[in-house]
């Protein structure tokens, strides 16, 4: 049986807001208070530290960031330093995944994985995994970021999840945005967006709108945008 999803887009929103939202629906759903959500939206500049703690792996100093414009967060996902910037389609599904034998969060993962593979593929791009990293790529460049949280429910048995993807839409997103850190801690390869990939122009919100059936569709919800 299909569950409805929430699904909204926002154009720009504040990195500690939108957190604090995430932790808010997570409460809410938990307590079957709320429905399940996707949001999607754009940050402005701003570098996230994941739980493995690199800081090693931002080549700024406090002075640089605020120069530049560029929030800095320690955040509670998984995985290593990242950026989000504008440019940038962010997704947060905050879902209820019910525990029991057939809980497979790794499945969780590649799933969000799928789900930009299959929309690249809708745009003539061949998206692939690395054994070794989460997220997406095109040949040796990264082009999606994925780090997700798995929140232990406190009123009923299961998780919900929080925090999600960063697909690079477009051009050079991964030149300026990127430069400032070693991405995911990975020094060997690159980052890229569709339009860098494609050569075409996209927008942010479309790109958004697109990509929704094919969430729904891979995690078995209804909803639209």
């Amino acid at each position: 049986m299909t569950r409805s999803l929430h699904i909204s887009y926002i154009q720009e929103m504040e990195y500690g807001e939108a957190w604090d939202k995430q932790k808010q629906l997570v409460r809410a759903i938990d307590e079957q208070q709320q429905g399940e959500h996707l949001l999607l939206l754009q940050h402005p500049p701003t570098y996230t530290i994941g739980s493995q703690r690199h800081p090693e792996h931002l080549l700024l100093g406090p002075e640089q960031l605020r120069e530049q414009g560029i929030a800095l967060f320690e955040i509670d996902r998984g995985g290593d330093i990242t950026y989000h910037g504008p440019g940038q389609l962010v997704g947060y599904p905050l879902l209820y995944l019910e525990g029991g034998k057939g809980l497979d969060l790794h499945g969780y993962l590649r799933n969000l994985e799928q789900v930009i593979i299959n929309y690249l593929g809708s745009c003539g791009i061949e998206g692939s995994r690395k054994p070794e990293y989460t997220g997406v790529w095109v040949g040796d460049e990264k082009i999606c970021a994925i780090g997700v949280k798995f929140n232990k429910c406190r009123q009923r048995k299961g998780f919900v999840t929080s925090h999600g993807f960063a697909l690079n839409v477009k051009a050079g997103i991964g030149r300026e945005g990127f430069r400032g850190i070693i991405p995911c801690g990975i020094q060997e390869y690159g980052v890229t967006s569709l339009e860098d990939v494609t050569g075409r122009s996209y927008d942010v919100e479309e790109t958004a709108r697109e990509i929704v059936p094919y969430f729904t569709e891979l995690f078995g919800y209804t909803g639209e945008l």
